[in-house]
């Protein structure tokens, strides 16, 4: 059975995130987060200026516009998060796939980051 767009919060977000490899849940400051390798990967989004219900989700600026370009209604940006290489979602507009593929991808770019700087201290 599929699960329902508008069921998804971050217990969910939790579950999908945790299934994949490398990634942890951590608590900062401001609540719960998750991390890939060593870094932010995705927190509920605090800021006033977020949607209820969003996620902050860290992705590259390029892969930002992208998904702001080709898939408004589920994907946003607020001035707050503008300066951070962050998008916003809006929880009840993404499917579990969807959500799933968006972790795996963010998760892969922050571990290729991670190798990257290994590679140039060498």
């Amino acid at each position: 059975m599929a699960q329902k767009r508008d069921s998804l919060d971050f217990d969910a977000v939790r579950e999908i995130a945790l299934a994949l490899p490398g990634i942890e849940e951590s608590t900062t400051p401001s609540g719960t987060s998750l991390r890939a390798a060593g870094r932010m990967l995705a927190c509920p989004a605090v800021h006033d200026s977020a949607e209820p219900n969003s996620l902050m989700v860290r992705v590259s600026v390029d892969e930002r516009e992208r998904l702001l370009t080709t898939e408004a209604r589920t994907y946003y940006l607020t001035e707050h998060y503008a300066g951070y290489p962050a998008i916003l979602v809006r929880l009840s507009r993404i499917s579990h796939g969807a959500l799933r593929d968006l972790l795996a991808s963010a998760a892969r770019q922050l571990a290729e980051k991670k190798r990257a700087r290994g590679t140039k201290r060498k």
